[in-house]
Order: structure tokens, then C-alpha cells, then sequence
């Protein structure tokens, strides 16, 4: 339910919706063959949200917030892991969204990239509505407010991030925080 829509309704226009949330991909999923600056240009140029000349100043703005400005004429081949994640951030946030939506975001990152981008998550926590999905406990007792915490497809608790991994109500939720697996 987003904004009081089912959106897995077949009836509701997905398309307009997924223009409100921003996805960060646990690959990145950035275009090899474009530039950085042409990665973040690209989506609002084409739907027709910017002219080029605005999504350009809009993407060396995003690239200052995250600290990459001197790579806008790069290619993402020629960026580290935790480079290329910063630049996706960037992307999602070049459409405006009102929710960011965060997929394993630093699974395949060194521990400084991790933590440049849970700092930048952090950040972003002040403006936008936050959903990260990790397996790292430790990395979501860090930056979340709220845990849902699912195991098999099924939501097995919900609450304050301090309370859940202080208290938790259920033993496979506990089990899975101390490392204890059935």
C-alpha cells in the first residue's frame, strides 16, 4: 500500500508510482556505454521531468551531495564498487522520489564504502522515507528506525529497531539476531 493505493492492484497505473520511489540495486544496474553524468541525465530527460540543461545541473549537484562531482565525465567500468553504488543513489534521486527504496546496498562493498553509504542513508533518512533490505542484522540495528523482520516469506515481526534487537517477541527472530539458526 503506497499513499493508500494497492499498488499490486491490476487495476493502478505502476508506472506512476514507481516514478515516486527511488531504487538502489544491489548491482548498481548503471549503463556501461554512458557516462556518469548521462546515467543520472537519462530517466528524467526522457520521461520529459527535466530539460538536459537542468537534469545536468541537477546531476552535479547530486554528484557533489555524494562526493563524486570529479567523475561526471567517467564510465561506471571505471569505478570501485562503493563509487558506482554512491552514483546509483545519486540516479534515484535525480527523479525526485518521495521514497528510496534500498536492495543489499553495500553486500558487495569493502567496510569503508559501507560505511560512506550508510552515512549517506543516514542523511537521507532526514528528507525521504528509508526501505533498505539486508541480511545484515548488524547493519540494520545501525540505520533503521523500524525492523520488519521476515524469514521464508513470512513477516515474522515488526517494531522499533532498538526493541526488536533488545526484546524480541519471537524465538526465530532472536535466533536469527544471535546467530543461532534452527
Amino acid at each position: 500500500i503506497v499513499e493508500g493505493t494497492d499498488i499490486t492492484d491490476k487495476k493502478v497505473d505502476i508506472n506512476l508510482h514507481r516514478q515516486k520511489m527511488g531504487m538502489v540495486f544491489q548491482h548498481f544496474n548503471l549503463f556501461p556505454h554512458l557516462t556518469i553524468k548521462k546515467n543520472i541525465t537519462l530517466a528524467p530527460v526522457k520521461l520529459g521531468l527535466m530539460t538536459k540543461e537542468e537534469a545536468d545541473a541537477e546531476a552535479m549537484r547530486l554528484l557533489e551531495r555524494v562526493g563524486l562531482a570529479d567523475k561526471a565525465d567517467a564510465y561506471p567500468p571505471q569505478l570501485s564498487g562503493g563509487q558506482k553504488q554512491r552514483i546509483a543513489i545519486a540516479r534515484s534521486l535525480a527523479m525526485n522520489p518521495d521514497v528510496m527504496l534500498f536492495d543489499e546496498p553495500t553486500s558487495a562493498l569493502d567496510p569503508i564504502s559501507t560505511t560512506k553509504i550508510e552515512d549517506l542513508m543516514e542523511e537521507l533518512k532526514k528528507k525521504y522515507t528509508v526501505v533498505v533490505v539486508t541480511h545484515n542484522m548488524q547493519q540494520a540495528a545501525r540505520v533503521s528506525d523500524y525492523t520488519a523482520f521476515f524469514l521464508v516469506g513470512e513477516m515474522v515481526e515488526y517494531g522499533e529497531t532498538n526493541a526488536i534487537f533488545k526484546f524480541p517477541h519471537d524465538k526465530r527472530t532472536e535466533d536469527y539476531i544471535t546467530g543461532r539458526f534452527g
